[in-house]
This record gives C-alpha cells, sequence and structure tokens, in this order.
C-alpha cells in the first residue's frame, strides 16, 4: 500500500493521523513511480536491515526511551529493520518534566546527566524505610539506587516519580543515572515482589529455550483483577505476550516461565512450593493485541507491564487466541 500511495502521490485517512493534517500532507506529495519501483524492489529482498537500505545516510535511530523494559522494542529493531544502525535516546523525562540528557550518543547503554537547573529533584535510597530521608544531587553515591522525587515547574510539589534510577558514576560533579525500574509495575500477589526488569529478564530468558520466538511485547496481570473469573485457585500471575514465529504454546512452554522465575526468585519459589502462590498462566494473544492496548491507553506513556484496570484487561483478554 506505501508503494503505491508513493507512486501516485496520495495519502489514505490513517487512523490516529487528524484529516486536517493529512490534507496539509497531501498537498505536498507528488507522484513517484521510481522511488515506488525501489521500495517494492527492497521489500522483496526482506526486511531485515531494510532502514539503511531505504536510507542509506541514516546514521542513526532516535528513541523516546530505551530504558528498563522499554529495550525490548529497541532490540527488536535492532535485529530486524534497523538491523546494523545505533540507538540513541537524547532525553530523559519523569513525572511530566525534563530531568536528564544523554551526552553519549555512541554508548551501548544510555547514560543520563541530571541537569539541576531543569527542575528540583530529590533521592530516596533503597530500598525506602519509614524513617528515611531524601537526598541531593551531591549526595548520591556510585552503584546505589534511589527513588525519585521532583519538583517541576510547572508540575507538583514533591511528587514521587514513581521511577527507581541506579547512580552509574559521574560527570564532573553531576550523577550519571540509569533509570532501572517503574515502583508501580512490581508483581506481588503475597509479598513477594518481583521488579519490572527481573521479570522482564526472567521472561526473555525462557523465550530462548522457545524456538523460533520473537517477543513483541507483553503485560502482566495479578489475578485479584480477575476477581471471580480466575477461578478457586491461589493469587498467581497471568502473563500476556505478543510473539513473532509461534502460533501456539505447548504446556510445557507455558511452564518454562514458571520454572525460570523459581530459579530466579527464591522467595516466589517458596510460595509456590507452598502452595500459596499458583503456577503462573501464560497466554498468547494475536497480532495487533498490543497496538489496540496502546490505543486505549490514549496518552503516549511507556507500556504498563502490570495492568491495574479491567478495562484494559478485559481488552487484552479479547485478544488471546491460545
Amino acid at each position: 500500500q506505501l508503494a503505491q500511495e508513493l507512486a501516485l502521490g496520495r495519502l489514505s485517512p490513517q487512523p490516529g493521523l487528524p484529516e486536517g493534517l493529512r490534507g496539509q500532507l497531501q498537498a505536498l506529495l507528488t507522484p513517484d513511480a521510481a522511488r515506488a519501483a525501489e521500495l517494492r524492489a527492497e521489500c522483496s529482498r526482506g526486511f531485515e536491515g531494510i532502514v539503511r537500505r531505504l536510507w542509506p545516510q541514516l546514521e542513526v535511530v532516535v528513541v523516546g526511551s530505551a530504558h528498563g523494559t522499554e529495550r525490548i522494542y529497541c532490540d527488536a529493531l535492532r535485529q530486524a529493520d534497523c538491523q546494523g544502525l545505533p540507538f540513541y535516546c537524547p532525553f530523559y523525562r519523569a513525572a511530566g518534566a525534563l530531568l536528564g540528557v544523554n551526552l553519549w550518543p555512541e554508548g551501548s547503554m544510555p547514560q543520563i546527566l541530571l541537569c539541576p537547573d531543569w527542575a528540583f529533584c530529590e533521592f530516596l535510597p533503597c530500598p525506602a524505610k519509614e524513617e528515611s530521608q531524601t537526598v541531593l544531587l551531591d549526595e548520591l553515591w556510585e552503584g546505589r539506587e534511589y527513588g525519585l522525587v521532583v519538583t517541576a515547574q510547572p508540575g507538583e510539589y514533591r511528587c514521587r516519580a514513581g521511577e527507581v534510577l541506579r547512580v552509574t558514576g559521574f560527570h564532573k560533579q553531576c550523577p550519571l543515572v540509569e533509570p532501572v525500574r517503574r515502583e508501580s509495575q512490581t508483581l506481588n500477589v503475597r509479598g513477594e515482589s518481583i521488579p519490572e526488569e527481573r521479570f522482564c529478564q526472567s521472561l526473555c530468558r525462557a523465550l530462548g529455550m522457545w524456538p523460533g520466538a520473537c517477543l513483541i511485547d507483553y503485560v502482566c496481570v495479578e489475578s485479584s483483577l480477575l476477581g471471580d473469573s480466575s477461578g478457586p485457585c491461589a493469587p498467581h500471575y497471568e502473563v500476556f505476550v505478543e510473539l513473532q514465529g509461534l502460533r501456539d504454546l505447548s504446556e510445557g512452554q507455558r511452564y518454562k516461565l514458571d520454572q525460570c522465575l523459581q530459579e530466579d526468585f527464591p522467595v516466589y519459589k517458596s510460595f509456590r512450593f507452598k502452595g500459596s502462590i499458583g503456577p503462573l498462566r501464560l497466554h498468547l494473544v494475536g497480532t495487533g493485541a498490543f497496538t489496540r492496548l496502546r490505543e486505549a491507553l490514549g496518552s503516549p506513556v511507556p507500556m504498563p507491564r502490570v495492568l491495574r484496570e479491567e478495562q484494559l484487561l478485559r481488552l487484552i483478554q479479547s485478544s488471546v487466541i491460545s
């Protein structure tokens, strides 16, 4: 369709594209049959590395976020469409405020330099205790993790951003940080507290045992959100994944994720052994399920990894194919 519209010099209505803006773009287009033929030829060669083949002068892919579980999207692009291209995440935002900048575009991992005059930041040492006091930029220690508290202009006063940052070093006297997880995305049905990024690591490890499978996206649900529909069973997790390369999951494949969690989290394993936590239930959803979920979320926020709303749960449940 893209090649056809390029050849004809037109832009059809698209979901999320306002009609007025589409009209403005349409006025700028002219038919380009040669470029359309080039596009068809490159697509016929496959889509690995297609971005670089179509735009050979492209030097870098700029992304809005490459932290925590958002990396799965960058990894998917690196392995397919954007093969051979570096990725650069220039800024760090939280709680509606711009907080830091990545001055090292060639680095393999984003290093965020917190800018003291962009917003007022305080930090709660992790793990937080009742008597914990916030510390300031000049009191941070390399290698430690802190919960972020932000006062922004305009914005909220001393707002807990729900982000946990790890101090990775210093640039002159300013700390460099790496966002590692969102506190609201922790799985917890019996006090086991499995952090977002570590669950993702276990999921990716299990995925490596499923030949041909490539992770597109995932979300989790704690069984308490399911209500009576979960049946008479112990509290447990339900995980919804969209995969490329697999159309069905065997019982053995489904069990691998629960097994990986038990290996990676001794507390979870203990609760599973005692029956206090039931076996994880893994569901495969159809293509486009997470596109619809993003549309339902509205604003362009990072994908939640633990759903807390029944409406979103019903939406993802309606897409289950296995």
